[in-house]
């Protein structure tokens, strides 16, 4: 792992051995900072952190992005339950030499937060959540909404054998710029040189199959996700949604289905950004840096 920082010089790139596999990750800030770990979602990259990285180094917190489990240039290989990915963030957090962290997620990031904060609460000291509802709300609405069901066609369509990571590899991964740039707000971020890099990593049909392997855990564990008695999070919480969501509605975040899923008295704190859509880090970066830098306050 390096570990030389220069404040002149933003985004190291860390490869860390966590739960038995290896990890690429983009690091800035102060080693002796607190921790902060920021998860990216589906289909992204530790990049899609890029312009939060910076502003919280010059906070005084070392942040770190990962490429999570079977993306990028982390290691192929599941599995890739939500309990497996929790352990990822506890192996994480210690390979950095550190016991707990702040620990960010956007999208199916977010998912893998909420699994660290239930299954391995003794590592989150703080969790950030960023478009993307509680594991348990999120298999309710499943279950029992159906405008949710057809905002999420497509994680049924990936319960199909070979041909979703054939549709997404194909064409150098051209449903994936579609998907970046269809599903914001603020088309206008992804540019054709914004988008390579999402192009170049998912135009492997094997990096395609990782990234919607979290799907297809996902719903092998529907059923116990409904069925489980609801593990409280303990921890203080932000929670960032960007209101031009085309993927996931805003009752998602009705109070009395987050009320069950947070301990008493420990209710989440839920900001809206307007005008953006569901990749609201990349959309409205400085907002985001704003809000996560303010809410974690002085390093």
């Amino acid at each position: 792992m390096t570990q030389a920082w220069d404040a002149s010089i933003s985004k190291e790139h860390l490869w860390l051995e966590a739960n038995g596999i290896r990890f690429h990750a983009l690091a800035d800030g102060p080693p002796s900072g607190p921790l902060v770990l920021l998860l990216h979602g589906f289909p992204e990259l530790s990049l899609s952190w890029a312009k939060q990285l910076g502003p919280l180094a010059a906070a005084g917190y070392r942040a770190v992005a990962p490429d999570l489990r079977g993306y990028g240039q982390t290691s192929r290989s599941g599995p890739y339950d939500l309990r497996t990915l929790a352990k990822d963030v506890r192996g994480l957090i210690q390979a950095l030499g550190r016991q707990s962290a702040v620990v960010v997620g956007h999208d199916w990031g977010g998912g893998v937060a909420y699994g660290a904060a239930l299954f391995e609460p003794a590592v989150v000291s703080k969790l950030v959540i960023l478009n993307c509802p509680h594991p348990k709300v999120m298999a309710d609405a499943l279950q029992a909404n159906p405008a949710q069901r057809r905002r999420s066609w497509y994680m049924f369509f990936f319960q199909l054998p070979w041909v979703p990571e054939w549709v997404v590899s194909r064409q150098r991964a051209s449903a994936v710029a579609r998907a970046l740039r269809g599903g914001s707000h603020v088309r206008e971020v992804w540019t054709p040189e914004a988008l390579e890099p999402y192009r170049t990593a998912f135009s492997d049909r094997s990096s395609a199959r990782a990234a919607i392997g979290y799907y297809r855990a996902a719903f092998r564990g529907f059923w116990r996700t409904r069925r489980d008695p609801v593990h409280r999070i303990e921890v203080p919480t932000l929670i960032l949604w960007g209101r031009k969501d085309r993927f996931l509605g805003e009752d998602l975040l009705a109070p009395e289905k987050l009320a069950p899923c947070w301990s008493e008295g420990n209710s989440p704190t839920v900001r809206f950004v307007e005008d953006a859509g569901h990749f609201v880090q990349s959309e409205a970066p400085e907002r985001v840096s704003q809000e996560l830098v303010g809410w974690l306050g002085p390093a």
